[in-house]
Parts: C-alpha cells; structure tokens; sequence
C-alpha cells in the first residue's frame, strides 16, 4: 500500500501514536507523518504509506490552517494549557477593537523566537529536552508569513480565531506574543489543525474507523497517491523504453520523454517522472547545452 491516508488526529495522542496505530494496523514496516501536532493539538494529520515516505520532502505544506482558542490574561511556560503558570494578569482592558488591533499588527511577514519547548534542534538536542531540564537557551528568530488572522468569537478571557500560516508556524507561539502586545498574557488552550498544503479536514478519516475502512475494502477510496500528493509539480511523461530505463536507475535521454516543457526544465527544478499516470521517479533538472536534452533530468528518488 502506497499512498497518503489523512487522519483527524484525537486530543492526548501524540502524531507518532498515530504512526504506531498505523503501521500495527495496516502491518506496514514504512508508515511516517508530514508534520508533527501537539499532543493536545486535534485535526488534520497527513501520514504517508510505503513508497510515499520517499515524497514527504517534496510535498507542498507552505500554507496551513488552523482553529484556536486562547485565554487572555495567563501565561505558561509551554505557551499552552499543559505548561506550568508563569504569571497572570488583569485582562478586563482589552476590547474586541483593541484585539482586531493587535491581530493586524501580527498579520503578514513576522518574526517569531520558537518556544523552549519544541522539537528545534540546538546543538542536535531538541529544545524541549533542554526545558525540561530548566533550561533557557537563546533562538534565533525566524521569519513566518501570517496570511490571514481573524477573530471567530470573543467572550472574555477567551479569544476563538482561525489562523492561515506558512509552515514552521508556532500556534501557540502567536497566542503568546499576542498576550504580550496585549498587555496581560496568554496561552492557547485549543488547536485544530484544518489544512496543511493540500491535505484538509474533508479528507481525514477517524482512527476508530481505520480497522473497519481495511476490513470492508473501503481504504483505497480514501488513499491519495504520491502522484496526486504531487500535483504541484510539473509532469514529464515517459515512452515505454523510458519508463524502463528508469525503472533501471538510469536518467532519461531525450528519446525517452513523450512530453516535455518547451521552454525545457531551470537547473534544480524538480520534476515527475510518469508513466501511464504511475510515478516512476522523481528528478531534478541539469545543465544542457543548446538544444540538447541528453541526460538533462538527474534522478532524486525511484520508485519501485
């Protein structure tokens, strides 16, 4: 089984349980998820099957989406509910106008310091080994993009908003850093997750429901392929004798291509090796001379 299975990941599991539940269940040695959520966080994780964990690093998972909920006026160490409280503080001064204020200013291109506790490496050890240890270290900024930001409900000290971010994006960071601009501190106390690049809340099916979708032959209707997990590259369609070569770990020669860009592929693009709408490979362009398309595809990953 190769493909992409969507799952809307339950409160108090971690995304690697939903690995393991996977794997046991489906009796599959490669099973791997495209992005971690919080072990509070619930909603869309995307887990790869067989061949398409060789794809996770090619897939386009630049915009996410996501529903929260915040509590103004208490701050934590984690920067959600499950941390230890830092302080709190009086919150009855903000209005919704101040709140539309604030989440203007965190609108666009930002700046963002990854929280303590997080899977960010320094040093090769992840920051949350280094929290819990009570350590603080300094991180270096990070640039995000917040692309829209809008308040869904406001009844004090809670804030419902719905965030559309690029990837590398803290939640619960954001909850945070608008606590501060505030004035009175916050954490977020709820995080689902609606989207991630192509994979959203519509496609995802229920852990409960994995057994039965195997059992009753209903799991393949649900399974994305690593074509379609791909669509956002451009496609190079084989003749058989290219599909073969391929098949061999050889890069294609001109002769092997039925389609090809006219203006011909940049130097590092990558591209979609297929054959009778099957992925074959995935490549990266080379340099040519002139007109010669000899060997210009190097190949990145093939598939069996």
């Amino acid at each position: 089984m190769n493909g992409f299975l969507v799952f809307d990941k339950p409160a108090g599991m971690t995304s690697h349980d939903v690995v393991a539940i996977v794997r046991r269940v489906l009796k599959l040695k490669k099973v791997g998820h495209t992005g971690t959520l919080d072990p509070f966080a619930t909603g869309v994780l995307p887990v790869a099957l067989g061949d398409a964990t060789k794809v996770i690093p090619y897939l386009d998972e630049s915009v996410k989406e996501y529903h929260a909920v915040m509590r103004l006026g208490v701050t934590t160490d984690t920067q959600d509910l499950t941390g230890k409280v830092l302080f709190e503080k009086e919150f009855d001064s903000v209005t919704e106008a101040k709140l539309v204020a604030a989440f203007a200013d965190f609108t666009g291109p930002i700046s963002q310091i990854p929280p303590m506790f997080s899977a960010v490496k320094q040093g090769g050890v992840p920051l949350y080994k280094k929290a819990r240890r009570g350590e603080e270290v300094e991180r270096l900024p990070r640039q995000i993009i917040i692309s829209s930001l809008s308040v869904d409900h406001f009844k004090l000290p809670f804030v419902t908003f719905t965030v559309s971010c690029s990837r590398g994006t803290y939640v619960r960071t954001l909850a945070n850093d608008l606590g501060t601009a505030l004035g009175c501190g916050a954490h977020l106390t709820e995080l689902r997750r609606l989207r991630s690049g192509l994979f959203t809340e519509n496609m995802a099916i229920s852990l409960e429901l994995l057994q039965k979708d195997l059992v009753e032959g209903n799991l393949s209707d649900k399974l994305i392929s690593p074509l379609q997990a791909l669509s956002h590259l451009p496609i190079l369609t084989l003749t058989d004798a290219g599909a073969k070569n391929v098949g061999f770990g050889r890069s294609p020669a001109n002769s092997d291509f039925e389609t090809y860009p006219e203006g011909g592929i940049s130097i590092g693009q990558t591209v979609l090796l297929v054959h009778r709408n099957t992925l074959l490979a995935i490549g990266s362009g080379e340099d040519s001379t002139g007109s010669d398309r000899e060997k210009t595809v190097r190949l990145l990953r093939v598939f069996a």
